[in-house]
């Protein structure tokens, strides 16, 4: 069989892994937007590098948007096959490529009013259209059950612990008498995260595709989250009378920045201001991880005996309309904005950043991983301005970040999730989903626990297993 890896290879985003078997029966594992690539973004998402016509069917990690959110896309293409995942990957998906698709069609028709006749028209990648026919695909499996795709192939999913229903995926392919074992990884969670269970273990592997995001980072070396919430609200807000400005991922970020929240107003820490969640599509994910209580950790159940609602606190509201957002914009007082994109590359919060970038008395807040090349990143950099729509801005306010405050194990967990693996009988490691430098220090890190076969690809290499 032969893999190639068409998206997320030397780069975080874009997740496009390719098994081709010796029968021609072809497996894609994720279909990912790019993000925050810059001026690379557009053209890498134009062109999967593959026919879609071709791809029997495709198994799906989770459904954050640069693994899930090109789906359509390659519907509208041509792929007719089946789409496996968990059930909770599946309801978040409906939701994002839903609100992705929308986004792309407004953003297509607002360039199209300022283009002159003459000049081409913009096209989203998708319509809401090819989302439902995207959906009509999807078939679910439930963890730790094996499932037969076809004659040669069977598909185990284990929890990876990343965000709900989230999945390391695992083949047992059967070719001319052979059996190989592949597990991808998918994005690999935290062991003792804030609400959901740690990832699993799993059976011994042939062959490993292994995200990376942070193969050179450890969190725990970092303030604890609530501690640093606090000190970060109350210096901006009560002291400085400004707004903290949090770019957040509508999936785990946001419910994991909620949760941080309602334990702190529980602890009677929770500085006294409002605290705004400005994004409708937040909103409908958390009400996803509320319908799917099995992926909480027993601390999480705990807290549930004595808080049924663990997602809400005093003060908070959530935004869905674009006026109330607007309004957020003249509203002088002391507050707390969470909103979307994580990136700060799109959507909402990149009004709110505009708006309370030069002001010294407010807060941008990072809360996780920032492509370099993305807004969240060159804040993160120091850049001491930045270009918002179309117009340059001196950064004023500060800057703070809490880097621990991600879905992504850093070295250690990922390392963790590998210690069941006899290193002797695993192939061929292929490193994915990580920056090029940090994936090198993450395959000292597997060089040094026994795992010799590392390689990282680059976009579109292929290889035979």
């Amino acid at each position: 069989m032969k893999i190639a890896f068409h998206g997320a290879a030397r780069a975080v985003t874009g997740s496009k892994h390719l098994i081709t078997l010796k029968n021609n029966t072809q497996i894609l594992l994720d279909c990912g937007l790019f993000q925050g690539m810059g001026d690379l973004t557009d053209d890498l998402n134009e062109s999967f590098g593959f026919d879609p016509s071709l791809v029997s069917y495709l198994i799906l990690s989770h459904a954050h948007i640069d693994h899930c959110g090109l789906l359509p896309r390659l519907v509208a293409e041509g792929f007719k096959g089946n789409i496996y995942c968990t059930p909770a990957t599946m309801d978040l998906a409906r939701i994002l490529m839903m609100d992705s698709a929308k986004i792309q069609t407004q953003d297509a028709e607002y360039a199209n009013r300022k283009k002159r006749q003459e000049e081409s028209p913009e096209f989203p990648l998708y319509t809401e259209k090819d989302v439902i026919q995207t959906l009509s695909q999807f078939k679910v499996v439930n963890y730790n059950e094996d499932f037969q795709i076809d004659a040669n192939v069977t598909l185990n999913l284990t929890d990876a612990g990343h965000i709900v229903g989230s999945a390391a995926v695992h083949l047992k392919i059967n070719e001319e008498g052979k059996t190989t074992n592949l597990t991808f990884s998918g994005d690999v969670g935290r062991y003792g995260d804030l609400l959901l269970k740690s990832p699993q273990s799993f059976p011994q592997a042939d062959y490993v595709i292994m995200e990376s995001t942070y193969g050179d980072s450890l969190h725990q070396d970092l303030e604890p989250i609530e501690k640093t919430l606090n000190e970060i609200i109350h210096q901006t807000c009560i002291l400085k009378k400004g707004k903290v400005i949090i770019p957040a991922f509508s999936v785990g970020r946001t419910q994991e920045l909620l949760y941080a929240l309602n334990a702190m107003e529980l602890k009677n820490i929770l500085p006294d201001v409002q605290y705004y969640v400005d994004s409708p599509l937040s909103l409908q994910a958390t009400e996803v991880l509320r319908s799917h209580p099995e992926v909480y950790n027993n601390g999480v159940k705990e807290v549930m005996k004595v808080d049924k609602d663990i997602f809400s606190f005093k003060g908070l509201k959530f935004i869905e309309s674009v006026e109330e957002s607007k309004a957020l914009n003249s509203d002088l007082r002391p507050c707390v904005i969470i909103s979307s994109s994580g990136m700060a590359e799109g959507g909402r919060v990149k009004h709110h950043i505009r708006n309370n970038i030069s002001d010294q008395k407010n807060t941008i807040l990072m809360v996780g991983y920032a492509e370099p090349r993305s807004l969240a990143g060159k804040l993160l950099a120091g850049q001491p301005k930045v270009w918002l729509f179309g117009q340059e801005y001196e950064v004023v306010a500060d800057v703070r970040s809490i880097r621990s405050m991600s879905a992504h194990g850093d070295y250690e967990d990922l390392l963790q999730f590998l210690s069941g693996q006899d290193p002797n009988q695993v192939k061929h490691i292929f490193l994915v989903h990580g920056e090029y430098k940090v994936q090198q220090i993450f395959a000292g890190h597997l060089n040094d626990k026994g795992f010799h076969n590392v390689t990282i690809p680059e976009y579109h290499q292929e290889f035979e297993l």
